[in-house]
């Protein structure tokens, strides 16, 4: 019995840390799951950085749909435009997140303070007490239709706080790879 509870904490703890960061709010799956489907399309063709743009979207867009067609077809789903029963979109957005708690306010309070000993210093307190409150956050929305009735079956909205807004870049792949993942698992298995 407690060799069970050591393996299920541990496996919670390797899951809550796996997507540390990252929020994801699925939509009921039944309706989808009734349908029963096979084959998929994306909505809406590559996006093309023709412009030289450092907008992070054309930094997400192809490993989102490398990631999400790899994680479709590992459930057995199939690209194909021609026989696609339901098409993959996805909205990608930035937004604001108020009240969030500063990394240097303590867990028992959520305003941050100084306590001898306890903190490094007081320029740390007051940095922590103008960045914390207001947090930029990454959102995507990945949103399935069904094709002959044009209607929404199943979305997954993935959203995480952006700690630094200057270096947000830099773990794209990773981070997105990780989301998106655990945002398909409530998929079941093609038919």
């Amino acid at each position: 019995m407690r060799i069970t509870n050591i393996l299920v904490s541990a496996l919670m703890a390797l899951l809550l840390t796996a997507c540390s960061g990252i929020e994801i709010q699925p939509d009921e799956i039944d309706q989808f799951a009734a349908a029963n489907y096979q084959y998929y399309k994306w909505r809406s063709k590559p996006m093309h950085n023709t412009a030289n743009s450092s907008d992070p979207v054309y930094k997400i867009d192809p490993v989102l749909r490398r990631q999400v067609n790899a994680d479709l077809q590992s459930k057995g789903y199939i690209l194909d435009e021609e026989r696609a029963q339901f098409s993959v979109d996805y909205t990608f957005a930035t937004g604001m997140r108020q009240g969030e708690k500063s990394e240097q306010a303590s867990n028992l309070t959520p305003y941050p303070s100084v306590m001898p000993n306890r903190q490094v210093d007081g320029a740390s307190v007051d940095n922590a007490i103008a960045l914390g409150g207001v947090k930029e956050t990454r959102n995507i929305a990945l949103q399935f239709n069904d094709i002959t009735s044009n209607e929404e079956v199943w979305q997954v909205i993935m959203t995480r706080i952006v700690e630094d807004v200057n270096n947000a870049g830099s773990r794209v792949e990773t981070n997105l790879s990780k989301a998106i993942n655990q945002a398909l698992k409530p998929l079941p298995p093609a038919h």
